[in-house]
């Protein structure tokens, strides 16, 4: 499968399969082209070559089968939608375009915004108004708008951007057991893999139109790494077990292009 932007490729001769109740991580440096994965398998950019099935048709906008976390912008702190409103909106709001909302019984729309909201510890804080929220607070409540529609595949576009290192694992933990306890599917696209190390199964790295896919003792290596960037990498392990990659500085002060109004 390959995905162009015009007559630029962004990546090709991808091949995967992301098993139910999977965890992966999808790594790379800036404009490598992790958010257009994304984008792809939520139907908003066909594929340029190759065939892609999601749950075994052809993507498709608003497929009600897939939640999705986009990456996070700032919030007003004067917002004073409550949290429990923004869960709600998983399942009577409209997402990935035009459509009209869909109405349920009140009694049960409320016990599932509470099953949505509880199942990520949001509980406590649900009632509170978002723009008051930490953002450990926020990303589970997005995490709970996201899976309150019980959906087959998560998507997390950046979920951990902006977290502490706490707030990091304890959202890493909280997507993982998610993944299990649904049998869902999830992709997090990431920038760093410590946080995920601990409970992922597979990682895809993007990287200079390529991509590979693996358990992340396989892909983060410094063979995988040199391979895939056609360039000298070296990976590094410390006493705590933390991953880093040496030898990347050019392709993080030159990251790849984006198409105008694009997030690759």
């Amino acid at each position: 499968m390959a995905v162009s932007y015009g007559p630029r490729i962004v990546w090709e001769g991808a091949s995967f399969t992301i098993e139910p109740g999977e965890f992966v991580a999808v790594l790379g440096p800036n404009g490598a082209g992790k958010s257009t994965l994304a984008r792809v398998l939520l139907g908003l950019v066909p594929p340029s070559a190759g065939d892609l099935t999601v749950l075994g048709r052809p993507p498709r906008r608003g497929n009600p089968a897939i939640g999705y976390v986009p990456q996070r912008r700032p919030i007003d702190p004067e917002l004073r939608l409550m949290g429990t409103e923004l869960v709600k909106l998983g399942l009577v709001g409209h997402k990935w375009g035009p459509g009209l909302p869909r109405r349920r019984d009140s009694a049960e729309l409320a016990a599932r915004v509470d099953a949505a909201i509880a199942a990520v510890g949001a509980t406590g804080f649900a009632k509170h108004a978002v723009g008051t929220l930490s953002g450990g607070e926020l990303q589970r409540l997005l995490l709970a708008e996201a899976i309150i529609s019980d959906p087959q595949i998560l998507l997390l576009d950046e979920p951990l951007a902006s977290l502490d290192l706490r707030n990091q694992a304890v959202v890493a933990h909280l997507v993982a057991d998610l993944a299990s306890s649904r049998h869902m599917a999830v992709l997090l696209i990431a920038h760093d893999v410590n946080p995920l190390l601990p409970v992922l199964d597979k990682v895809i790295y993007v990287a200079r139109g390529r991509i590979t896919i693996g358990r992340p003792e396989e892909v983060i290596t410094t063979e995988r790494l040199s391979a895939l960037y056609d360039a000298p990498v070296e990976v590094l392990r410390d006493s705590r077990g933390r991953l880093f990659v040496v030898g990347l500085e050019d392709e993080a002060s030159h990251p790849h292009d984006c198409p105008p109004h694009e997030v690759c």
